[in-house]
């Protein structure tokens, strides 16, 4: 239970972090200087007062300062993260397993709300999360096997961890070309961009970590629910044309699912056909 508490506590600073780079990586802001402050007030915050969610508690959600409220985003945001950061330790144990899953989940809740407020995914998310994806598949193997099909087909004996990354690659650029493909599709026939690149470059981070058949159930996930979603905010808004879909949002609901559940769903996939 100890390790399980340390990881939520953990996560509830990682969260804290995540809050500052929603709100400065879209603005191109640096997420280091200057020290957290208040938007309203621009006056610095100390660090009693910025305390991961206990702070918030015994502010009453304001500006200890200014008394401006503080959004609802910043406490659900770090409660969130600790939750997820605790639920892998309780399913895989404290292991790089753990570490990976944690670390992916941070960059998909920063990358959810992200695209929620601001329509815009950050490549220091997106790209950087890339780079960390593959330096995890050497040390913990991707879990799909894909890419070490086709090796094999070619004759070609790769061993565990250059298996891991070409795992890795499959997933990162498969999907994310498919999904590229599609939105230059869109463009073509409708004269109008129907998807943004973060969305492929966000894709690609998914699949460096998850590998070709989990990156492609999450955009499967992501899309019918982002799909349910349009069509009921349409039929109740009436605002079809006005609508933008925040697809990375979307996306990021979907790989959560699979981070947690992947494996239990492709085999009662797999158990139907």
């Amino acid at each position: 239970m100890t390790e399980e508490l340390l990881a939520g506590l953990f996560g509830l600073l990682t969260g804290s972090f995540l809050n500052v780079c929603i709100y400065r990586l879209p603005l191109d802001l640096s997420v280091v200087r200057p020290r957290s402050y208040c938007p309203g007030c621009e006056q610095g915050i100390a660090w009693f007062d910025n305390i991961p969610l206990l702070s918030y508690l015994l502010l009453g959600g304001r500006c200890r300062n200014c008394k401006a409220l503080i959004p609802l985003r910043y406490p659900l945001v770090e409660v969130f993260t600790g939750t997820l950061f605790a639920a892998c330790v309780i399913l895989w144990g404290p292991t790089l397993i753990a570490a990976k899953a944690a670390l992916l989940c941070a960059l998909v809740v920063g990358l959810i709300v992200a695209d929620l407020e601001s329509r815009i995914l950050p490549d220091e998310m997106t790209l950087g999360g890339m780079a960390a994806g593959f330096a995890f598949a050497w040390l913990v193997p991707v879990r799909d096997g894909t890419a070490q099909a086709i090796l094999s087909l070619a004759g070609l004996d790769a061993g565990r961890q250059t298996a891991s990354l070409a795992e890795a690659a499959l997933g990162a650029a498969v999907p994310a070309g498919i999904l590229w493909s599609g939105g230059w599709l869109f463009e073509k026939l409708r004269h109008k961009e129907g998807l943004g690149f973060g969305d492929v470059k966000m894709l690609a981070m998914l699949g460096s970590f998850l590998g070709f058949r989990e990156t492609l159930l999450a955009l499967a996930v992501g899309s019918t629910v982002g799909s349910l979603v349009g069509l009921a905010y349409i039929a109740i808004a009436r605002k079809g044309r006005e609508y933008y879909l925040p697809f990375g949002t979307f996306l990021g609901i979907g790989a959560l699912g699979v981070i947690f559940f992947g494996s239990a769903w492709m085999e009662w996939y797999e158990a139907l056909v």
